[in-house]
């Protein structure tokens, strides 16, 4: 599912195997249990994490076919909102979490995939293979978010292109130069040596926004067409 390594004061979550790190409740329970566990440790004057991935994919978005294996159509616009519920809370405990957050993308990062890596507070991302995609306008689903040249047109974008519309912070020349800037500008944070609840209180504050479309409720489509809404 996941790892978490301690390098000094860096935290490294990894998603582990060669799949496509599809977000259904295992995947997620197993990244929250992991920043839990950096809730837990003890703060260091300063610290922070990289969240990156083993494989072809990032994060390939919500596991589809763990949401459609219910044989009826009310189980599986509950399996949907269940993924809904967990996503959402795993991108609040990313906004809380006291220390800066750093998203290495080293491989393609699809919707929820997106989403997750734009949780974080820098993200960085190979150039030499894979695209970032919107692609609910692909698969028939609804989008909540607002980068409106990508939704609407479920343009697959390459790292400079995101980093030319400022959606990326950088683009670098392979998965292992991307998660060694990611390293990088991590002991470069920690050097500024913030105080870890302080960074989170201002985040909570810079974010709120976004803590309150996520707090609340959200149309979930089921297989069935009918939407319903879900609260945290």
């Amino acid at each position: 599912m996941c790892t978490l390594e301690k390098q000094g004061n860096l935290y490294i979550l990894t998603l582990t195997g060669p799949g496509e790190h599809r977000l259904n409740p295992k995947l997620i329970d197993s990244i929250q249990s992991a920043l839990r566990l950096l809730r837990d440790q003890p703060l260091y004057p300063s610290s922070a994490l990289i969240t990156t991935a083993h494989g072809k994919f990032f994060c390939n978005g919500y596991d589809l076919a763990w949401g459609q294996s219910a044989s009826s159509a009310p189980i599986t616009q509950s399996r949907f909102q269940l993924m809904s519920l967990k996503f959402r809370s795993l991108i609040s405990d990313l906004i809380s979490l006291p220390m800066p957050t750093i998203a290495a993308v080293t491989g393609h990062s699809s919707t929820a995939g997106f989403m997750l890596a734009l949780g974080h507070d820098y993200v960085l991302m190979r150039k030499d293979r894979g695209f970032i995609y919107m692609s609910e306008l692909d698969i028939g689903c609804d989008s909540c978010l607002v980068y409106g040249d990508v939704v609407l047109t479920a343009a697959k974008l390459t790292a400079e292109m995101a980093v030319e519309r400022r959606i990326v912070h950088s683009a670098h020349e392979s998965a292992q130069a991307t998660v060694e800037a990611a390293v990088g500008l991590g002991n470069e944070l920690v050097r500024r040596k913030w105080d870890g609840r302080v960074y989170a209180n201002n985040r909570l504050v810079v974010l709120g926004e976004v803590l309150d479309k996520i707090g609340f409720d959200e149309t979930v489509e089921g297989q069935n067409g009918d939407s319903t809404k879900s609260k945290l």
